[in-house]
């Protein structure tokens, strides 16, 4: 494990792409191997291609493109601006909201937090709020889209760890909410103590709120469906991806008619792009993963916690630490294509249902999206916005404290994040 660990850390510095790291990495294993020839690691990634389940990454992939293409995204700003702009922090408010309801539709943080960075970015600089404000809320914001269906993260998690998707779905829907409501707590104790209100926004009434509804009714319908069809057991969740693609393309082209061929084009262009990379390294993690079960990583890591420690709330806490500390610097969908094979047996091993520690373990991972020094989403919306990295940090600091609140409180009440997927599957 030394040799391939070496090989990863070393290619990572030298600034090799994520899917070369972990490819040779795991090449590094069957070279040195005397029992397992080199074939089988072509084998193993082979038969990660085979898989059903995983069906549902590039089907959700493409249809969250579709959807930013649909006009659905300027929809639910508009929805989202009716709703909350007349609070304090309003159009922070608005970017809260836009992120939970943008959860249902790409499933991407990165995505949506670029996204709200060229919409509402400008807007909230321009009504005086401070850039680093603006871009800690946007950049934060999109965090819900970790847990809120249909995260791709959770999909990914799920099939790595063989957890039930569909339980995963159901159980990151409270998760979410909650995130969404500390979010925007702390955005309206800031934004009241610094004055960021609009003066000209007034609370809408029950028939501007309902007409913002109406106008934003495909978009807000997506999610009650995916939900409902996976449920009702209509649809398997890659059987919903699938769905959800000709789902866009009718709403873009029949709802909105805003779909043309141009947009219909960019948005296979994009998503081709993201899918070739996603699968990529889906497809390599296959083999490495083969590799860290071979060499019983799993039991060893399980054993070495459960000997120091028993109760089952100090060993998640530890794991948590552990993660975030790695969230830091490596990009969340590797950590959970990597140490998902290897902490799914120590959380189930502990006591722990691996469909809570799921919701727990991609809110960490995916807060590094969001972290110096290599955090995306970060970068990404610093950069549109102009932000110094630093000011952005202290800005953020508040929110940081949101999220881990709500991450103590599923922590220590798993309930809150099991009764969905136990009412609706047993």
């Amino acid at each position: 494990m030394g040799m391939i660990s070496l090989v990863f850390v070393i290619l990572m510095v030298l600034g090799a792409p994520i899917a070369i790291a972990i490819g040779m990495a795991g090449f590094t294993f069957f070279l040195e191997s005397d029992v397992m020839p080199l074939s089988i690691a072509v084998q193993k990634i082979a038969t990660v291609s085979q898989s059903f389940p995983l069906l549902a990454v590039p089907f959700f992939i493409f249809a969250g493109h579709l959807m930013n293409e649909s006009g659905i995204s300027e929809r639910l700003f508009r929805f989202s601006h009716v709703a909350v702009s007349w609070m304090a922090g309003g159009l922070a408010q608005v970017s809260i909201i836009l992120s939970t309801l943008m959860g249902g539709v790409s499933g991407a943080a990165v995505a949506d937090a670029a996204m709200e960075a060229r919409v509402i970015g400008p807007q909230m600089l321009a009504q005086g709020y401070s850039k680093g404000f603006t871009a800690a809320v946007i950049a934060l914001s999109s965090l819900i889209t970790a847990t809120i269906p249909p995260a791709i993260g959770l999909i990914l998690y799920g099939y790595v760890g063989q957890v039930s998707i569909g339980r995963l779905f159901m159980a990151g829907i409270v998760p979410g909410l909650l995130m969404m409501t500390f979010l925007m707590i702390a955005a309206w104790a800031i934004s009241r103590r610094r004055g960021y209100r609009d003066p000209e926004a007034v609370k809408p009434t029950a028939r501007a709120l309902g007409r913002a509804a109406w106008d934003a009714k495909w978009a807000l319908l997506f999610p009650v469906l995916l939900i409902v069809s996976i449920r009702g057991g209509i649809f398997t969740p890659s059987e919903v991806g699938a769905f959800a693609v000709v789902y866009a393309i009718l709403v873009g082209t029949l709802g909105h008619r805003e779909m043309t061929f141009a947009r219909l084009k960019a948005a296979i262009g994009d998503a081709l792009s993201d899918i070739g990379m996603v699968m990529l390294i889906i497809l390599f993690s296959g083999m490495l993963g083969f590799a860290i079960i071979f060499l019983r990583v799993p039991q060893e890591v399980a054993d070495t916690l459960l000997t120091g420690l028993q109760n089952p709330i100090v060993i998640v806490t530890v794991v948590l630490a552990a993660l975030f500390v790695a969230g830091l610097f490596i990009e969340s969908t590797i950590l959970v294509l990597l140490l998902t094979p290897i902490l799914v047996p120590v959380a189930k091993a502990a006591g722990v249902d691996p469909v809570h520690f799921g919701i727990l373990m991609m809110t960490i991972v995916t807060l590094g999206s969001m972290t110096p020094p290599v955090g995306v989403a970060m970068y990404t919306v610093c950069s549109l916005l102009g932000v110094r990295v630093e000011d952005y940090v202290k800005e953020s600091l508040p929110f940081f404290l949101a999220i881990f609140l709500v991450v103590v409180v599923i922590l220590f009440f798993p309930g809150l994040v099991l009764f969905l997927p136990n009412w609706m599957f047993g």
